[in-house]
């Protein structure tokens, strides 16, 4: 168990403490269900072979899913949302630190069970995903009718998911449709895959390799792997 210091949350490894994780609710079955029949299986509309999330699958393999349910709803303020994301963030830091090969495929999730103002989850989002990725991570959203489209089929929506939630896990080479849209973005990108390469040099390809407009959204079409190459 890890307990936020600014918000009081409490994560708890999902599958080596499951009794713990039940007693945050009913949003824990919630999740590890939908975990269990969506994540971790494929999908006909995915548009590859394999689970929808190869990462979590990985992650509830080596019981390396940690989770924790903040309450509030609706009436949690914005600034509330934040510390929570502060407190994530260090509880991740210190699993990385405690288990730096484990960190590399753990994952630790807030759910927000009574949320029902997903703008909030985006807001959020929008705001902290610079912070978290500078550190080598990436933040994700899900909520209910989440569009974000899919990497292999832009009408398959894998952040649609029956919970909202706040997704921390690590910076996989995959990521980079996630990253075009800001240049400190795509250095820390090369920084995490190409430490060798000089800073100016990681820079300057962030700074050529940029996306503006409305092809930043454009998810599936800025993919850049094969089916047959896998996250690393």
């Amino acid at each position: 168990m890890r307990t936020g210091t600014r918000s009081g949350v409490r994560w708890c490894n999902v599958y080596a403490d499951p009794q713990d994780w039940a007693r945050q609710g009913p949003a824990a079955a919630v999740l590890t269900q939908w975990m269990t029949d969506h994540l971790l299986q494929p999908h006909p509309e995915l548009g590859r072979p394999g689970p929808v999330c190869p990462f979590v699958r990985h992650s509830a393999a080596r019981e390396l899913v940690w989770a924790g349910c903040a309450t509030g709803g609706d009436e949690l303020p914005i600034e509330g949302m934040h510390r929570i994301v502060e407190d994530a963030v260090e509880v991740y830091g210190g699993l990385r630190r405690e288990d730096p090969a484990g960190a590399a495929r753990s994952t630790l999730i807030t759910v927000f069970p009574e949320l029902t103002r997903y703008d909030l989850i985006d807001a959020v989002h929008r705001a902290r995903k610079t912070q978290v990725v500078a550190q080598g991570l990436m933040l994700g959203q899900f909520y209910p009718g989440c569009a974000v489209p899919g990497l292999w089929n832009r009408d398959f929506h894998p952040l649609d998911a029956p919970v909202p939630m706040l997704v921390l896990r690590p910076m996989m080479t995959t990521d980079f449709p996630f990253l075009v849209g800001r240049t400190d973005w795509l250095y820390a990108y090369f920084s995490r895959f190409a430490p060798d390469l000089p800073r100016k040099l990681r820079w300057a390809i962030a700074e050529r390799m940029h996306v503006e407009g409305p092809k930043v959204g454009e998810i599936t079409a800025l993919r850049i792997h094969s089916a047959d190459e896998h996250a690393r």
